[in-house]
């Protein structure tokens, strides 16, 4: 195991893009249900259609955020303005919540179909860390990480989850607020600076520098390791196979 992580008692793993191949069904997500809505409203209008890119809406508007959080922020950078609704409403496309219930309706969909795979190097740096005796929690802003967690077969492996849910059910606020990682190093009874948070998107990387954790990883899977850094992360990886032993 990588020095670097010596010392630590506590990991706090993000989980999509970080332990499982599982961002790029949500990004794929995220384009399906905003191409539809933004396509249906141009036709309406009688404007240009201007879809969704993954590379530039995706990570500067979605990425790591809490689902209706992400909803509102990419839309407001289009001007576009929709009553915020109900979490209980139906999928749809008129208000932010039928909006983001579409998108966790896909991904469902896609979970149920492909299932979920682990990174190898994600899963060799679990082992070592937990032979050394570390705790180890993951942080979410999904409300999909239990099935996720299960559907990889990895959900023993986590003394707690903090996910979408549970932040929703206790009030916190999602990344890059730290609420959700400050609550997962309470629960595991360690101090924020005695905790490393690694996560993959800018939101996340930004949620673990606000908190003041000992150490944050950045896991660049995207070719986008300067802007992780630039976040404030203190090291970063294209896999965490890098800091296994």
């Amino acid at each position: 195991m990588d020095r670097r992580l010596d010392g630590f008692p506590a990991v706090l793993f993000d989980l999509d893009g970080v332990l499982t191949d599982t961002a790029s069904i949500h990004s794929d997500c995220w384009k399906s249900m905003f191409d539809d809505f933004l396509r249906e409203r141009a036709e309406g209008l009688g404007e240009a259609f201007v879809e969704f890119d993954i590379a530039r809406d995706y990570h500067q508007y979605v990425d790591g955020k809490p689902r209706y959080d992400g909803v509102r922020s990419f839309l407001a950078s289009r001007g576009i303005q929709l009553p915020d609704g109900d979490p209980s409403d139906p999928p749809g496309s008129d208000s932010v919540c039928a909006l983001g219930n579409r998108k966790n309706e896909l991904v469902n969909e896609v979970l149920r179909r492909d299932g979920v795979t682990p990174y190898p190097g994600s899963m060799r740096l679990l082992d070592e860390l937990a032979a050394a005796g570390v705790r180890m929690a993951v942080v979410s802003s999904s409300k999909n990480a239990p099935t996720v967690l299960a559907a990889a077969g990895i959900s023993e492996r986590f003394e707690t989850v903090v996910d979408g849910a549970v932040a929703a059910a206790a009030g916190l606020p999602g990344k890059p607020a730290p609420d959700t990682f400050l609550a997962a190093a309470e629960k595991l009874a360690v101090e924020h600076g005695e905790a490393v948070v690694v996560e993959d998107a800018i939101s996340g990387v930004e949620a673990g520098r606000n908190g003041d954790f000992g150490l944050v990883i950045g896991v660049a899977r995207a070719d986008n390791e300067q802007a992780l850094a630039d976040a404030g992360a203190d090291l970063v990886v294209t896999d965490l196979g890098e800091l296994a032993g």
